[in-house]
């Protein structure tokens, strides 16, 4: 193969179309396909392939929502018995602080076998009960 000796760009210098035939041919066709184009017959390829979700209605999220992460008494239980919560000793109490594990709210649901003093920022009247028959303490601190 020949090696080219200048630029082609050089070599059409003065030729008005660069090799494009009759002025107009390579006009008008640049930027095909951003933000306006058509999604359905334009770029359909790439909307099967990454559009899931790109046709039909959404629904609304309330932004005003608050949204809390619960724990229940039963996995409590069962994250204290298999040692996934390391339990702090203070003064012979042992305490468990859930706002630090970013639980913000204690359920009532199931038993728990451990007498543990909890720290969080809601609970059920139901969960502060059954923590109470155990010996154990709820105590409800403000997460905010």
């Amino acid at each position: 193969m020949v090696v080219r000796r200048e630029k082609k760009s050089r070599k059409m210098r003065g030729s008005r179309t660069m090799g494009w035939g009759i002025r107009g041919q390579h006009r008008d066709r640049g930027s095909q396909g951003g933000r306006q184009i058509g999604m359905h017959k334009e770029k359909w390829s790439w909307l099967v392939k990454y559009g899931e979700g790109w046709y039909g209605k959404h629904g609304f999220r309330n932004p005003t929502t608050k949204l809390t992460s619960a724990i229940s008494l039963r996995k409590l239980n069962e994250l204290l018995v298999s040692g996934s919560i390391k339990i702090k000793e203070i003064d012979g109490k042992k305490i468990v602080d859930l706002n630090e594990l970013g639980y913000d709210k204690l359920l009532g649901g199931g038993i728990i076998s451990v007498p543990v003093t909890i720290k969080v920022g809601k609970a059920t009247d139901r969960a502060i009960q059954k923590v109470k028959q155990i010996g154990g303490e709820v105590i409800l601190s403000p997460t905010e």
